[in-house]
Protein backbone atom coordinates (compact mmCIF):
# COMPACT_ATOMS: atom_id res chain seq x y z
CA UNK A 1 0.00 0.00 0.00
CA UNK A 2 1.20 3.48 -0.73
CA UNK A 3 2.01 5.89 2.07
CA UNK A 4 -0.57 8.34 3.26
CA UNK A 5 -0.88 11.54 1.24
CA UNK A 6 1.41 14.23 2.63
CA UNK A 7 0.06 17.45 4.09
CA UNK A 8 0.20 20.62 2.00
CA UNK A 9 2.95 23.10 2.76
CA UNK A 10 2.33 25.81 5.30
CA UNK A 11 0.98 28.90 3.66
CA UNK A 12 -1.43 27.10 1.36
CA UNK A 13 -4.83 28.63 1.89
CA UNK A 14 -6.69 25.33 1.36
CA UNK A 15 -5.63 21.71 1.66
CA UNK A 16 -5.76 19.92 -1.65
CA UNK A 17 -7.79 16.72 -1.83
CA UNK A 18 -5.03 14.14 -1.62
CA UNK A 19 -1.60 15.47 -2.57
CA UNK A 20 1.25 12.98 -2.68
CA UNK A 21 4.77 12.88 -4.04
CA UNK A 22 3.28 11.54 -7.25
CA UNK A 23 0.79 14.36 -7.75
CA UNK A 24 -2.87 14.99 -7.01
CA UNK A 25 -5.28 12.12 -6.62
CA UNK A 26 -8.58 12.40 -8.43
CA UNK A 27 -11.76 11.99 -6.43
CA UNK A 28 -12.18 8.48 -7.85
CA UNK A 29 -8.66 7.44 -6.85
CA UNK A 30 -9.15 8.74 -3.32
CA UNK A 31 -12.40 6.79 -3.07
CA UNK A 32 -10.73 3.57 -4.26
CA UNK A 33 -7.97 4.09 -1.73
CA UNK A 34 -10.50 4.55 1.06
CA UNK A 35 -12.36 1.39 0.01
CA UNK A 36 -9.09 -0.55 -0.16
CA UNK A 37 -8.15 0.44 3.38
CA UNK A 38 -11.63 -0.46 4.66
CA UNK A 39 -11.49 -3.86 2.96
CA UNK A 40 -7.99 -4.60 4.27
CA UNK A 41 -9.08 -3.79 7.83
CA UNK A 42 -12.22 -5.92 7.48
CA UNK A 43 -10.21 -8.87 6.15
CA UNK A 44 -7.68 -8.60 8.98
CA UNK A 45 -10.44 -8.43 11.61
CA UNK A 46 -12.29 -11.43 10.18
CA UNK A 47 -9.32 -13.77 9.80
CA UNK A 48 -7.90 -12.97 13.23
CA UNK A 49 -11.20 -13.70 15.00
CA UNK A 50 -11.63 -17.44 14.47
CA UNK A 51 -15.34 -18.28 14.97
CA UNK A 52 -16.55 -20.84 17.48
CA UNK A 53 -18.44 -23.89 16.26
CA UNK A 54 -20.84 -26.41 17.77
CA UNK A 55 -19.98 -28.99 15.11
CA UNK A 56 -18.49 -32.21 16.44
CA UNK A 57 -16.47 -34.87 14.65
CA UNK A 58 -18.85 -36.52 12.19
CA UNK A 59 -18.74 -40.17 11.22
CA UNK A 60 -18.84 -39.10 7.57
CA UNK A 61 -17.16 -35.68 7.67
CA UNK A 62 -17.10 -35.16 3.90
CA UNK A 63 -20.89 -35.58 3.69
CA UNK A 64 -21.39 -33.27 6.66
CA UNK A 65 -19.03 -30.72 5.08
CA UNK A 66 -21.12 -30.81 1.90
CA UNK A 67 -24.29 -30.08 3.87
CA UNK A 68 -22.55 -27.21 5.70
CA UNK A 69 -21.35 -25.87 2.34
CA UNK A 70 -24.85 -25.89 0.83
CA UNK A 71 -26.42 -24.11 3.80
CA UNK A 72 -23.67 -21.46 3.91
CA UNK A 73 -23.73 -20.91 0.13
CA UNK A 74 -27.50 -20.36 0.18
CA UNK A 75 -27.16 -17.96 3.10
CA UNK A 76 -24.39 -15.98 1.36
CA UNK A 77 -26.44 -15.84 -1.86
CA UNK A 78 -29.47 -14.56 0.04
CA UNK A 79 -27.44 -11.83 1.73
CA UNK A 80 -25.77 -10.66 -1.48
CA UNK A 81 -28.91 -10.90 -3.57
CA UNK A 82 -30.92 -8.86 -1.08
CA UNK A 83 -28.28 -6.17 -0.68
CA UNK A 84 -27.91 -5.91 -4.46
CA UNK A 85 -31.62 -5.17 -5.01
CA UNK A 86 -31.24 -1.37 -4.69
CA UNK A 87 -29.85 0.00 -7.93
CA UNK A 88 -27.57 2.93 -8.65
CA UNK A 89 -25.53 4.70 -5.96
CA UNK A 90 -27.33 2.94 -3.10
CA UNK A 91 -26.43 -0.42 -4.59
CA UNK A 92 -22.79 0.65 -4.87
CA UNK A 93 -22.77 1.87 -1.27
CA UNK A 94 -23.63 -1.56 0.15
CA UNK A 95 -20.92 -3.50 -1.72
CA UNK A 96 -18.43 -3.42 1.16
CA UNK A 97 -21.03 -4.36 3.84
CA UNK A 98 -22.11 -7.15 1.49
CA UNK A 99 -18.57 -8.51 1.16
CA UNK A 100 -17.97 -8.35 4.92
CA UNK A 101 -21.24 -10.18 5.64
CA UNK A 102 -20.41 -12.93 3.14
CA UNK A 103 -16.87 -13.31 4.52
CA UNK A 104 -18.30 -13.77 8.00
CA UNK A 105 -20.66 -16.48 6.72
CA UNK A 106 -17.72 -18.15 5.02
CA UNK A 107 -15.52 -17.89 8.12
CA UNK A 108 -18.22 -19.60 10.22
CA UNK A 109 -18.56 -22.24 7.51
CA UNK A 110 -14.81 -22.97 7.63
CA UNK A 111 -15.02 -23.33 11.42
CA UNK A 112 -17.99 -25.71 11.08
CA UNK A 113 -16.20 -27.83 8.46
CA UNK A 114 -13.15 -27.98 10.73
CA UNK A 115 -15.47 -29.15 13.52
CA UNK A 116 -16.96 -31.87 11.31
CA UNK A 117 -13.42 -33.16 10.74
CA UNK A 118 -12.55 -32.93 14.43
CA UNK A 119 -10.04 -30.15 13.74
CA UNK A 120 -11.57 -27.27 15.74
CA UNK A 121 -8.80 -27.24 18.32
CA UNK A 122 -6.20 -26.70 15.60
CA UNK A 123 -8.09 -24.04 13.60
CA UNK A 124 -6.01 -20.86 13.38
CA UNK A 125 -6.04 -17.47 11.72
CA UNK A 126 -3.64 -18.87 9.13
CA UNK A 127 -6.22 -21.52 8.24
CA UNK A 128 -8.85 -18.79 7.89
CA UNK A 129 -6.74 -16.70 5.49
CA UNK A 130 -5.86 -19.75 3.41
CA UNK A 131 -9.41 -21.13 3.18
CA UNK A 132 -11.15 -17.80 2.55
CA UNK A 133 -8.83 -16.46 -0.13
CA UNK A 134 -6.83 -19.27 -1.74
CA UNK A 135 -9.27 -19.69 -4.66
CA UNK A 136 -9.34 -15.96 -5.43
CA UNK A 137 -5.80 -14.88 -4.55
CA UNK A 138 -3.49 -17.90 -4.56
CA UNK A 139 -0.41 -15.72 -5.08
CA UNK A 140 -1.08 -13.77 -1.88
CA UNK A 141 -1.53 -16.80 0.39
CA UNK A 142 0.89 -19.22 -1.32
CA UNK A 143 3.54 -18.96 1.44
CA UNK A 144 1.05 -20.13 4.08
CA UNK A 145 0.80 -23.69 2.82
CA UNK A 146 3.17 -26.50 1.95
CA UNK A 147 2.26 -29.92 0.60
CA UNK A 148 3.89 -32.90 2.28
CA UNK A 149 2.82 -35.95 0.31
CA UNK A 150 -0.97 -35.74 0.14
CA UNK A 151 -1.13 -33.62 3.28
CA UNK A 152 -1.40 -29.81 3.22
CA UNK A 153 0.52 -28.21 6.08
CA UNK A 154 -0.32 -24.64 7.14
CA UNK A 155 2.66 -22.62 8.30
CA UNK A 156 2.59 -20.25 11.27
CA UNK A 157 2.61 -16.56 10.33
CA UNK A 158 3.28 -13.42 12.35
CA UNK A 159 0.58 -10.82 12.88
CA UNK A 160 2.63 -8.47 10.70
CA UNK A 161 2.64 -11.03 7.86
CA UNK A 162 -1.12 -11.53 8.15
CA UNK A 163 -1.62 -7.76 8.17
CA UNK A 164 0.48 -7.50 5.01
CA UNK A 165 -1.59 -10.22 3.33
CA UNK A 166 -4.79 -8.42 4.36
CA UNK A 167 -3.51 -5.25 2.70
CA UNK A 168 -2.65 -7.11 -0.51
CA UNK A 169 -6.05 -8.80 -0.48
CA UNK A 170 -7.73 -5.43 0.10
CA UNK A 171 -6.08 -4.06 -3.04
CA UNK A 172 -7.09 -7.09 -5.10
CA UNK A 173 -10.67 -7.17 -3.85
CA UNK A 174 -11.03 -3.41 -4.38
CA UNK A 175 -10.13 -3.86 -8.05
CA UNK A 176 -12.65 -6.70 -8.36
CA UNK A 177 -15.34 -4.52 -6.78
CA UNK A 178 -14.78 -1.81 -9.36
CA UNK A 179 -14.96 -4.34 -12.19
CA UNK A 180 -18.24 -5.81 -10.94
CA UNK A 181 -19.96 -2.65 -9.71
CA UNK A 182 -21.74 -2.16 -13.04
CA UNK A 183 -24.10 -5.01 -12.13
CA UNK A 184 -25.40 -2.93 -9.21
CA UNK A 185 -27.12 -0.58 -11.67
CA UNK A 186 -29.44 -3.36 -12.85
CA UNK A 187 -32.03 -4.03 -10.11
CA UNK A 188 -33.22 -7.62 -10.71
CA UNK A 189 -30.68 -9.04 -13.16
CA UNK A 190 -27.83 -7.55 -11.14
CA UNK A 191 -29.22 -9.01 -7.91
CA UNK A 192 -29.44 -12.50 -9.40
CA UNK A 193 -25.90 -12.27 -10.76
CA UNK A 194 -24.47 -11.06 -7.44
CA UNK A 195 -26.34 -13.80 -5.54
CA UNK A 196 -25.06 -16.43 -7.95
CA UNK A 197 -21.48 -15.26 -7.53
CA UNK A 198 -21.79 -15.30 -3.71
CA UNK A 199 -23.06 -18.89 -3.89
CA UNK A 200 -20.20 -19.93 -6.16
CA UNK A 201 -17.56 -18.08 -4.13
CA UNK A 202 -18.74 -19.67 -0.87
CA UNK A 203 -18.70 -23.11 -2.48
CA UNK A 204 -15.08 -22.50 -3.55
CA UNK A 205 -14.12 -21.62 0.03
CA UNK A 206 -15.81 -24.81 1.24
CA UNK A 207 -13.92 -26.88 -1.32
CA UNK A 208 -10.60 -25.48 -0.09
CA UNK A 209 -11.52 -26.10 3.55
CA UNK A 210 -12.73 -29.64 2.87
CA UNK A 211 -9.59 -30.55 0.94
CA UNK A 212 -7.40 -29.04 3.68
CA UNK A 213 -9.02 -30.81 6.63
CA UNK A 214 -9.56 -34.04 4.70
CA UNK A 215 -5.84 -34.19 3.95
CA UNK A 216 -5.05 -33.98 7.66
Amino acid sequence: MSKDAQSPEEGDSEPSSGVSSGGVFSGAEAKVRKHTEALAKAIFDIVTEVPKTNETHAGTPRERARAIQTAASLKAAAISGTLALPSGPLGIAVIIPDLISVWRVQAKMVADIAGAYGQSAHLSQEHMVYCLFRHAAAQVVRDLAARVGRRVVIRKATIRAIHSMAQQLGIRVSKQVIAKSAARWLPVVGSLGVAGYAYYDTAQVATTATELFDSR
